[in-house]
C-alpha cells in the first residue's frame, strides 16, 4: 500500500484531503504546521526519511495575500523555500510530489481561460512566491513533480468567502461584494478527491508530471457567488449589492480574471471538476452544519485570503 504524507494537514484543504484518504483506508501521515514546518529543511528531510511516503501532497502555504506584501520574507520562506525543501526530500526518497499552487501566478488580464501552458505573470508578492515554488518543484522533480493550481477555495473546516456570506448574510440587511473579479469557486472536498485521483494515477506512472489546473468549471464573480449562496439557502439575493475591487482598497492587486482551463487532465486520464453551481449546492449543507466562525474581511484564514470579495 502506498503511503501518503500530507503537509499543511490542519488547513481547510488539508483536513478534507486527510478525511478522504482515511475513508479510503489509505496509509496516511497527516502533518500540520505544528508537526512539520516546511521552512525547516532538516525537519522536512527527517520526516520523509523516517516515513518513506510514496506520495507527498503539499497543502502548506502562506495564503495571506495582503500580508505577503508586508512580510515578503515570511511568505517566501513558506511558499518558495518550503516547496523546494519538499521537492529535494522527495528527490532523495523517490516520492511523487503534488504541490498545490494558485491562480495568482497569472496577471489576471486575460479574456479567455488560462491554459496550463499560459505564461505566468504574477502581480503580487504572494503570486511571485508561489510561482517560484512551482518552478522549484518542476526543476528538482522533472519526472515526479506535479503542480496543481487552484483558486477561490471554500470548505467546512476554515474561514472562507462562502462561510462569511452564510454568517453575515443572516445578520446584515445588506452586503457589498466585489463584482469585477471573475473566477471559479472550488469546494475543497471536490479538490481533495481530484488530488487523490491524481496521486494514484501518478503512482502508477499514468499521470505526466507538470502543471494541472484544478478549479470548478464555469465562472462567476464574488457578487454572483454571494447571491447564489443566499438563493440556495432561501435568503434574499437582493440583499447583496455590487461593489468594485478599487473600493476595497486592498494592499495587494487581485486578478480581475483568473478563470483557468483544464485541458491537461486528459493526459492523466482524469476528468476535471464539474460546474461550480452544482458543487456549491452539494457543499452548503456541510458548511451550514459547521456553524459560524469568526471571519475578518481584512485577514481571514486560508482560502478566503486569496480572494476575499467582501
Amino acid at each position: 500500500m502506498t503511503r501518503w504524507l500530507v503537509t499543511g494537514a490542519g488547513g481547510m484543504l488539508g483536513q478534507d484531503l486527510v478525511r478522504l484518504l482515511a475513508a479510503r483506508a489509505a496509509d496516511t501521515l497527516a502533518l500540520s504546521r505544528r508537526e512539520l514546518d516546511v521552512t525547516d529543511r532538516r525537519a522536512v528531510y527527517a520526516a520523509l526519511r523516517a516515513s518513506r511516503p510514496g506520495i507527498v501532497v503539499n497543502c502548506a502555504a502562506w495564503t495571506d495575500v495582503d500580508g505577503a506584501e508586508r512580510q515578503a520574507g515570511t511568505a517566501r520562506a513558506v511558499n518558495t523555500d518550503g516547496a523546494r525543501h519538499l521537492a529535494l526530500a522527495c528527490a532523495a526518497t523517490g516520492a511523487v510530489l503534488i504541490h498545490v499552487s494558485t491562480d495568482y501566478v497569472f496577471a489576471g488580464t486575460a479574456a479567455v481561460p488560462y491554459p496550463e501552458t499560459a505564461p505566468a505573470e504574477p502581480r503580487s508578492v504572494y503570486g511571485r512566491t508561489k510561482l517560484d515554488g512551482e518552478r522549484a518543484v518542476l526543476e528538482v522533480l522533472p519526472g515526479r513533480g506535479h503542480v496543481v493550481r487552484t483558486a477561490w477555495l471554500y470548505g467546512a473546516h476554515g474561514s472562507n468567502f462562502v462561510r462569511t456570506v452564510i454568517e453575515r448574510g443572516t445578520r446584515h440587511p445588506f452586503l457589498d461584494v466585489v463584482d469585477d473579479q471573475y473566477g471559479q469557486p472550488t469546494w475543497t472536498v471536490d479538490l481533495a478527491g481530484l488530488l487523490v485521483r491524481l496521486g494514484e494515477s501518478a503512482a502508477r506512472g499514468a499521470a505526466p508530471p507538470g502543471v494541472y489546473h484544478a478549479t470548478a468549471s464555469g465562472s462567476t464573480t464574488w457578487y454572483r457567488l454571494a447571491r447564489e449562496t443566499l438563493r440556495l439557502l432561501g435568503g434574499d439575493p437582493d440583499s447583496i449589492r455590487p461593489t468594485t475591487t478599487a473600493a476595497l482598497g486592498r494592499p495587494a492587486p487581485r486578478p480581475a480574471y483568473s478563470v483557468l482551463g483544464h485541458a491537461r487532465w486528459a493526459a492523466a486520464g482524469l476528468r476535471p471538476l464539474g460546474p461550480w453551481q452544482s458543487a456549491l449546492a452539494r457543499a452548503l449543507p456541510a458548511l451550514v452544519a459547521a456553524g459560524p466562525r469568526p471571519c475578518r474581511a481584512s485577514s481571514p484564514p486560508h482560502g478566503d485570503r486569496e480572494g476575499n470579495g467582501i
